[in-house]
């Protein structure tokens, strides 16, 4: 137990990590790629997609770690099954975090 917190915590600062600086890396690209001079939904829009990253890198970290331990947990090979679960839940919570951030962000 103590060997799986630690190393969620690990997974946690690796997700900070590489989601900020992916996010400051695509938020800038975005920002450039989407200019529009009329308004600063650029730089918003830079905005939503960075911090829509930082979320997603934390939570693919951490299910990347809880997932395979829960199935090993359950007997079951983790090598075999965690994929298709770490990438389904990534795959969720990016989509709703993107849209959910932009639709908070953007049309607020």
């Amino acid at each position: 137990a103590f060997n799986a917190l630690r190393t969620v915590r690990k997974e946690l600062l690796v997700g900070v990590l590489n989601g900020v600086l992916f996010a400051l890396i695509i938020g800038i690209i975005a920002m450039f790629w989407f200019q529009d001079h009329a308004t600063h939904q650029n730089l918003m829009l830079g905005v939503v997609i960075a911090i829509a990253m930082v979320i997603n890198m934390i939570v693919a970290g951490i299910s990347g770690v809880i997932v395979p331990l829960a199935f090993d947990r359950m007997r079951i090979d983790p090598a075999v099954a965690s994929s298709v679960f770490v990438t389904t839940v990534t795959d969720v919570v990016g989509f709703f975090a993107f849209l959910g951030l932009a639709s908070w962000i953007l049309f607020n």
